[in-house]
């Protein structure tokens, strides 16, 4: 079981870190939302839960809730720019389905 980061991801991860000035690292894990049944959320974690899993990649901890584990594992998180946009794409072998605006997935 394990989350992994592209090199451009744990690069921005790693940065935003530095700028922030605090950290432990980045929580991953999903919610129910959207049209498709659920959606993830990405947050920057100052502490380690007592019953977060821990993945480390690129020198970047990832953080996820073992509720969330089933969903995402396997899952590599690739931070992407096309043109004027940029931001986190989630390439997910588990999911089945994805909602048209791309915001939430069912598996």
């Amino acid at each position: 079981m394990a989350i992994t980061l592209t090199e451009n991801a744990a690069q921005h991860v790693r940065n935003f870190m530095a700028k922030r000035g605090k950290g432990v690292g980045l929580r991953v894990g999903v919610r129910t939302s959207g049209c498709s049944g659920m959606a993830y959320k990405l947050e920057f974690a100052d502490e380690v839960g007592n019953d977060d899993l821990q993945f480390v990649c690129g020198g970047v901890t990832v953080l996820v809730d073992p509720k969330s584990l089933p969903y995402i594992d396997g899952m590599e998180l690739d931070f992407t720019r096309e043109g004027l946009n940029e931001g986190f794409k989630f390439n997910n072998p588990n999911v089945k389905n994805e909602c048209g605006c791309g915001e939430s997935f069912n598996i």
